[in-house]
């Protein structure tokens, strides 16, 4: 909106007004707007939720030392989606239908978590939809961004491919096209294009939510990510940067991302502010789902999923402990750890939430670093 007031309608006039024309202005303009609001907001929310008696369950078999955290208002995802979608709106050329599935990927995931959160507060547990009903809506939204991306590939302005780090000329292609010719065999040419966007957004959302267990953990993890994705996003427009760093194609749709992206840092720093140890709110699934799905979403778009296990490395690690965890146990009847995901075993092992919270944030910058690096170790 800002970007059509100040640049398409008002630089022809007012020459300085130029300047908001440049990707980075923007960005910078977008994540401090999200810093600003979500601030701003913090202390009013927090205040509605306890109004509203809108606190977190803990459950019976979590560490002992969180049941103190009951109580604690959570939902306070609401404040993040919203501190993303207004300066997305405010700062980006909203002419460019990827800044549009990027919102739709963060609503849709949201709107997930605000029903599982809700459901929460009726049973009064820390129980709300059941894993199979999570899982069918995480379905559908990625059939449905399936269904968009495979209709924008017919016209050239979305690939198939992906990039795959250290390797120049490895780019497979996620369509069977020899299924293409024949209109019975059509739908099926799709299936592994379906399954990799599952893999990719749903995973990403889940592990987020996993992550979500320690004051100010997931958020600080988010932040880190949400750089990265910036800066990848930035580098997937740019002419030059794309050419050298021999990314698939250059694609100026994906620079107005990097507005999304910038949005993403600045509303998780600003929830920060609030949810760091000890937490004055939490985010709830309505915001981990929401930020872990936006982040998938975002790695489609700009055709960095691979590097997307760099970049929310601890959020991977996390949920495979989970895996593990229960794989282990029905399989042997043992666990592999003291309690899942892994920050709980270190929290059993005795040490101190906020040690691990600053380890694990230590962890994933040196992961989105290395992320960043494979992008010329080709």
């Amino acid at each position: 909106m800002l970007y059509y007031l100040f640049y398409e309608k008002l630089y022809p006039a007012i020459s300085p007004f130029r300047v908001f024309r440049f990707v980075t202005f923007r960005t910078a303009c977008a994540s401090i707007t999200a810093l600003f609001l979500c601030i701003v907001l913090g202390p009013w929310f927090i205040a509605k939720l306890r109004e509203l008696s809108i606190g977190q369950y803990i459950r019976e078999e979590g560490p002992k030392s969180h049941q103190t955290k009951s109580g604690t208002p959570t939902m306070g995802g609401v404040m993040i989606v919203v501190s993303i979608i207004v300066p997305t709106l405010l700062w980006a050329d909203l002419q460019y239908v990827y800044v549009w599935i990027a919102l739709f990927g963060l609503v849709a995931f949201a709107a997930i978590g605000f029903i599982d959160d809700y459901a929460k507060l009726l049973k009064k547990r820390n129980l709300g939809l059941t894993s199979k009903q999570k899982f069918g809506l995480q379905l559908l939204v990625a059939l449905i961004l399936t269904a968009v991306l495979v209709y924008m590939s017919r016209s050239e302005s979305y690939v198939t491919v992906i990039n795959v780090p250290f390797f120049k000329q490895f780019q497979p292609d996620l369509i069977i096209h020899p299924l293409l010719h024949q209109p019975w065999t059509y739908p099926l040419a799709f299936i592994p294009f379906f399954l990799f966007v599952v893999f990719v957004v749903v995973g990403s959302s889940n592990a987020v939510n996993i992550t979500d267990g320690l004051d100010g953990l997931a958020i600080g993890l988010m932040v880190i990510a949400a750089g990265a994705l910036t800066v990848l996003a930035y580098m997937g427009g740019h002419r030059e940067f794309a050419q050298y760093l021999q990314i698939i194609e250059r694609n100026p749709r994906t620079a107005e991302l990097t507005i999304f992206c910038g949005s993403m840092v600045g509303a998780s720093l600003g929830f920060l502010w609030y949810n760091a140890h000890p937490a004055d709110v939490f985010m709830g699934d309505v915001g981990s789902l929401s930020l872990g799905g936006a982040m998938g979403v975002v790695a489609i778009l700009i055709k960095q999923e691979i590097l997307l296990i760099f970049i929310g490395g601890v959020f991977l690690i996390e949920i495979l402990s989970v895996i593990l965890q229960v794989g282990s146990f029905k399989l042997r009847g043992k666990r592999i750890f003291k309690m899942a995901p892994i920050h709980h075993h270190f929290e059993a092992l005795g040490w101190r939430e906020s040690k691990i919270i600053a380890r694990f944030w230590i962890a994933g910058l040196v992961l989105a670093l290395f992320a960043l690096t494979t992008l010329k170790l080709r």
